[in-house]
């Protein structure tokens, strides 16, 4: 096997439990053995092993992957993230999320997904780039804009996508703009880009919170600090919601009558150089009023509305009973274990899932990938008008997909992208023989 398994929680677990979600959903749509059969795989997967010349003169080695899920609404699209933690269930989890966040938004793509397993915090900025580089040598020929589109994702950056491209323009010896999205805008990139995520989360926030009758007055904890958490934060603290805790991979940080959201964002985004990742924390400079707490610990706060910004199965079985908030909206991918939704839907707490709240990112990547393939450019308002139609839209559709079945929002959004991904499966032929 190319990948070390340094955490003992990354087994093959995180499959398997993207797919039981998925069949939750069949009883309330009409699949055929073979759409199943074409869902339950992955398309195809290919692994490398990197070799990067250190800064120390030495050579060392990043295991890497890419996984195309699924592809029949069209090219694979999804995130390469750097991270050390990153392992092949974890990718084939992410893209079949992919694959199902792109059918629920209604996007002409299938889901992909890249890493590597490293710590971008242990290297400079030239060898993450370097490593960027050797990233595309490796796949090149598994990628392409009408085949396979990355984009950033955990630990990734705007910077790092720019290095991408210019590595594959180099291999092709063409301009290839359409190839990776989430670009800087002077190589092609979309306005809006860094707060897709995030805006769209708040869309989608902001129709949950009409739905339950929940008003300015509400607390707000988000368990991650990264470009999803940090924007969330941003546009929740201008918007006068009051967010009471938010956390990075050292800690949270507590304040129960708010957070100076603009000084925890100044603080943290201090940086050595571009296309490094800075290790600071929001707990390294606490204001008075503020507290020093746990990620175990915020997740458990008295709070309204929960948002999981992080990484993958937060909530599980041994602290979903203990989680208090009314509503969890999702803009890490699969922060609730299997075990968890159930827990969490008998205590009426309303869960918005990823395949739905943090679709922003790829829907504006689509939206940049629309203008690099016309070579015609929108401005700022019209992508935040188009990302909050397509985002609106979405969740009406899984919302009376929940009405009418009765059943929580995440089966609901399953029902939505499993019925568009059946029917282009079956136009193209694939009904079963008489």
């Amino acid at each position: 096997m190319v990948f070390k398994n340094p955490n003992p929680m990354c087994k093959e677990e995180l499959f398997e439990g993207a797919l039981a979600q998925m069949r939750k959903a069949y009883a309330y749509v009409d699949l055929t053995d073979n759409v199943k059969e074409v869902l339950e795989h992955t398309k195809e997967m290919l692994q490398a092993n990197l070799l990067v010349r250190m800064d120390s003169g030495s050579l060392k080695v990043f295991p890497a992957i890419r996984v195309r899920y699924n592809d029949e609404l069209g090219p694979t699209k999804g995130g390469i993230r750097f991270h050390p933690n990153v392992s092949v269930d974890e990718v084939k989890s992410l893209a079949f999320w992919m694959t199902m966040k792109c059918a629920v938004v209604n996007l002409p793509y299938g889901g992909g997904k890249g890493g590597v397993q490293v710590d971008p915090k242990r290297l400079s900025a030239r060898e993450i780039e370097s490593l960027a580089r050797a990233y595309i040598k490796a796949f090149a020929d598994f990628i392409g804009p009408d085949k396979d589109i990355p984009a950033p994702d955990v630990y990734t950056n705007a910077t790092i996508m720019g290095w991408m491209m210019d590595e594959y323009n180099d291999i092709t010896r063409k301009q290839n703009p359409a190839v990776i999205t989430g670009k800087p805008l002077n190589l092609g990139g979309s306005k809006g880009r860094n707060v897709a995520t995030s805006l769209g989360g708040y869309y989608i926030f902001k129709e949950a919170c009409e739905r339950l009758d929940l008003g300015k007055g509400i607390t707000i904890a988000i368990q991650g600090f990264g470009n999803a958490g940090m924007h969330m934060a941003k546009l929740l603290a201008n918007e006068g919601y009051r967010v009471v805790a938010v956390s990075d991979s050292k800690g949270a940080v507590y304040n129960p009558v708010g957070l100076d959201i603009a000084h925890l964002i100044e603080h943290k985004q201090k940086r050595r150089k571009e296309g490094e990742f800075s290790s600071i924390s929001v707990c390294d400079n606490c204001r008075e009023g503020d507290k020093k707490i746990t990620n175990e610990e915020l997740l458990e706060l008295k709070v309204d509305v929960l948002i999981p910004a992080a990484l993958e199965n937060v909530i599980t079985r041994k602290n979903a009973d203990k989680i208090k908030a009314k509503l969890v909206i999702e803009l890490a991918n699969g922060p609730t274990a299997t075990e968890a939704d159930h827990i969490l839907s008998k205590k009426g707490i309303v869960v918005v899932p990823d395949i739905l709240a943090n679709a922003g990112g790829v829907v504006v990547s689509y939206f940049e990938w629309v203008q690099n393939k016309a070579g015609f450019y929108w401005e700022e308002q019209k992508v935040f008008d188009r990302l909050r139609a397509k985002m609106t839209r979405a969740f009406e559709e899984v919302y009376l997909e929940s009405e009418k079945h009765k059943i929580d929002l995440r089966t609901s959004a399953y029902v939505v992208a499993l019925k568009r991904i059946m029917e282009a499966i079956e136009a193209k032929g694939r009904h079963p023989y008489d």
